[in-house]
């Protein structure tokens, strides 16, 4: 009997002959259905690979085939062969949902830090001569303007 997280045996006859053979050089690999069953396991739950269940094998063995198989593009001949039959069978039900959620930030995460070097330069050069420009205008209206005196 075939566990409800488990590939069905209809399924597995569609799959199996897309899977790559064994390579060759370094022994012949675990059984495909057994792996097969742990990625789809760990990517049901979305656990950890290390909480794989001991029925499955080695979490090792699972992530370094799922990596492999994303690579060489087993997984987008699976899902290709799978969307050809069941489309043209009318399995299919072609249906999008498009996420309209607002993310919004704090006020502080608004722009990005400026270095170091240049706002200490730009403020103390900014600051010094409002300063200077205020006192010499205070002491021109005391004055009587430039020259009088």
């Amino acid at each position: 009997m075939v566990r409800r997280d488990e590939v069905t045996e209809a399924a597995w006859e569609r799959i199996a002959p897309l899977l790559p053979v064994s390579a060759g050089r370094g022994g012949r690999w675990k059984d495909h259905r057994q792996v097969l069953n742990a990625i789809v396991w760990k990517l049901r739950t979305g656990a950890p690979w290390r909480d794989i269940p001991d029925r499955y094998g080695s979490w090792k063995t699972a992530h370094e085939r799922l990596r492999r198989w994303s690579a060489d593009g087993t997984w987008d001949r699976i899902l290709e062969h799978v969307q050809v039959h069941d489309d043209a069978v009318g399995e299919i039900e072609w249906t999008f949902h498009v996420d309209s959620s607002v993310v919004r930030a704090h006020q502080h995460a608004a722009g990005a830090r400026r270095p170091q070097a240049a706002t200490k330069g730009a403020a103390s050069i900014s600051a010094a001569p409002r300063v200077r420009a205020s006192r010499s205008l205070r002491s021109m209206k005391r004055s009587g303007g430039p020259g009088a005196g």
